[in-house]
């Protein structure tokens, strides 16, 4: 009888062995071809990756708004042409650092097109639920306060301030605005912002507007970190703006949310300006508040150019990641780069793939903050968009740049929209001849004109993740699963006190 030997070899011998086993094969005439070569070495890195499967002390969610694939693509082609390098062969930080990828269903409760708010709810929350609403499930009725009773959920951000662990929030757009509201709002309309959005039934039904519930939020002692645009939230109409002096606050029920942040905490430090968001000391700061525009923060093309100065999304996350480990527990963290989406909206890639591109550079700038044995990152959008990638274009062409010409002798570029601005009701499609499509301002032709504002679409966008359990994540599967994968790598709500994991009213 022939014995079995069973020999278990760990990720980097099978790459060794397997190396050694490539050295013996007789060569191939494609054996010394670069694209062979480094596809090759390619293979060798990924036998040699290991799932870790230990507990994620950390977690770190980046959501991209809107990034769809092509976005990606664009953004990587953009970013290596602007360093004067091979733009089609770069790679974005996250593609590098994140190596585990899946593709993310983003349809809702009720619609085959999300919007931002039940997106974002179903990566903070596990469930899927309905457009326009947030941090509630498919129970709720749209914009029905009284609907909200029995519908609303509990956030990772809420279990794991319950369990002890720091968090904080990080966006480019108003800090009430969808996404980042989503870790701990909860609303039958996503545009109940401040108390005079409400509705006459929500304000009859006891309803709070969602920058009353970040101030009132009664999780653990709160977020540590919070920062963002929207001021004009949290202001009331007899204040005036710091920056915009000629404008005042939106609150009409007479509350100045900065103030009663500010007694809330005596190791607290409210900044609206880079030049105090600077002066911010990590070591002796416990919670910290920026509040950098009235509305939505610059995009980072503009924000060199902005009056009061404010700082890149990498710099928040920094300076949050500083704050967040000074807790041995471990902490939670999203940061969304909410602009990308609003470029879009626009038709101006542009702009679109700038952000794209600076939140590469904040996942850079968090992968070296961290210990990425113990932290669990993760890259992903809420929805795609319209954008396409089309014509033939040569290599090295500017991806903003001409792709070719039509049937119409129009030239067209390679960067375009199914609708949107771009395109103009009764209008012909405008020559491209002596228009600089590369500027920043141009914004690229669509197909179906739409106003002002372009729409979302509801391909499946990409999910990117590393460290513990980042290995869950792969094939296509469910947006909610997100939360799921974060709340089994840290285990946070078996850390969570039981009493404390109940929703926020």
């Amino acid at each position: 009888m022939k014995r079995l030997t069973t020999i278990f070899l760990s990720g980097a011998a099978v790459a060794l062995v397997t190396q050694a086993a490539f050295a013996q094969q007789a060569p191939l005439p494609q054996a010394t071809d670069s694209y062979f070569l480094s596809a090759q070495q390619e293979l060798f890195s990924k036998l040699a990756e290991q799932p870790n499967t230990g507990r994620a002390k950390n977690v770190i969610l980046f959501v991209v708004d809107g990034l769809s694939i092509p976005t990606i693509t664009a953004a990587r082609i953009y970013e290596g042409q602007q360093r004067g390098v091979d733009g089609e062969s770069n790679s974005l930080s996250f593609e590098k650092l994140l190596p585990y990828v899946a593709l993310s269903k983003t349809y809702t409760h009720d619609a085959q097109v999300a919007d931002s708010a039940p997106t974002a709810t179903a990566m903070m929350t596990g469930v899927k639920s309905v457009n326009g609403t947030i941090g509630v499930s498919q129970k709720v009725t749209l914009e029905n306060c009284a609907s909200q009773k029995g519908a609303e959920v509990t956030t990772i951000f809420e279990q794991a301030e319950s369990a002890g662990l720091s968090t904080g929030i990080i966006s480019t757009a108003r800090i009430t605005h969808a996404t980042p509201a989503a870790t701990y709002a909860k609303v039958a309309g996503r545009d109940w912002e401040n108390d005079t959005s409400l509705s006459d039934e929500a304000k009859q039904n006891g309803c709070k507007d969602i920058a009353a519930q970040l101030i009132d939020w009664s999780a653990g002692n709160g977020f540590e970190v919070v920062l963002g645009g929207g001021r004009s939230n949290f202001l009331p109409e007899t204040v005036a703006d710091p920056e915009a002096t000629d404008k005042m606050g939106a609150r009409k029920d007479g509350r100045n949310l900065v103030d009663e942040w500010k007694a809330k905490y005596n190791d607290g430090a409210y900044v609206w300006n880079k030049t105090e968001f600077d002066a911010v000391d990590p070591a002796t700061t416990g919670h910290l508040f920026g509040l950098f525009e009235r509305s939505h923060m610059q995009y980072e093309a503009d924000r060199a150019k902005d009056k009061g100065s404010e700082p890149s999304i990498a710099e928040m996350t920094s300076k949050a990641i500083d704050i967040l480990s000074k807790n041995d527990e471990g902490f939670v963290l999203m940061v969304e780069g909410g602009r990308v989406d609003h470029a879009h909206h626009a038709g101006n890639a542009a702009r679109a793939l700038v952000d794209t591109v600076a939140v590469a550079q904040a996942v850079q700038a968090a992968y070296d903050k961290v210990n990425p044995e113990e932290t669990l990152i993760i890259l992903t959008a809420d929805h795609s968009h319209t954008l396409t990638i089309n014509g033939y274009p040569k290599r090295n062409n500017p991806i903003l740049g001409i792709a070719g010409e039509g049937e119409d002798k129009k030239a067209y570029t390679t960067l375009t929209y199914a609708n949107g601005p771009g395109a103009k009701l009764d209008e012909p499609r405008a020559d491209l001849k002596d228009v600089d499509t590369t500027d920043i301002d141009y914004l690229q032709q669509a197909l179906v004109p739409l106003g002002e504002s372009e729409t979302h679409a509801g391909d499946d966008v990409a999910i990117f993740a590393a460290g513990p359990w980042a290995h869950l994540f792969r094939g296509v599967v469910e947006q909610n699963l997100i939360y799921h994968v974060m709340s089994y790598a840290s285990q946070i709500p078996a850390r969570a006190k039981p009493e404390a994991t109940g929703s926020v009213k």
